[in-house]
């Protein structure tokens, strides 16, 4: 991965968690990382766990950066999830899996919540 890949992700995942506590999500933990893969954003809204998907893209020459997220994906986080809960069983029960697509030219966030596969 390039620098500028990697700088863009970063960039992508600071907006978003700006934009997350905006919006009152309680920021858990960042870059989860376990033998299956990697969560980029853990938090809590409200009485609900969530698993934070974020996806930033400077063109929209491989379309938008939630068509990025694809069922395969969606499942992945849900396996790293149910690891993530049996780590921390005093977090809540209740989860859900969230996408937040970034676009730093045009200064956009989209949240999309509880997408599933």
């Amino acid at each position: 991965m390039s620098h500028f890949c990697k700088h863009l992700g970063s960039s992508g995942e600071l907006a978003a968690q700006v934009y997350l506590r905006g919006l009152g999500y309680k920021i858990i933990e960042k870059n989860f990382k376990c033998k299956i893969g990697e969560i980029d954003i853990i938090a809590r809204d409200g009485n609900t766990l969530v698993f934070i998907e974020v996806k930033t893209r400077s063109s929209f020459t491989f379309g938008l950066p939630e068509e990025a997220v694809t069922a395969r994906k969606i499942h992945k986080i849900h396996l790293i999830g149910d690891y993530y809960r049996s780590l921390h069983k005093e977090l809540p029960e209740l989860t859900r899996i969230d996408v937040i697509a970034v676009e730093p030219p045009k200064g956009q966030i989209r949240l999309l919540r509880n997408v599933t596969g």
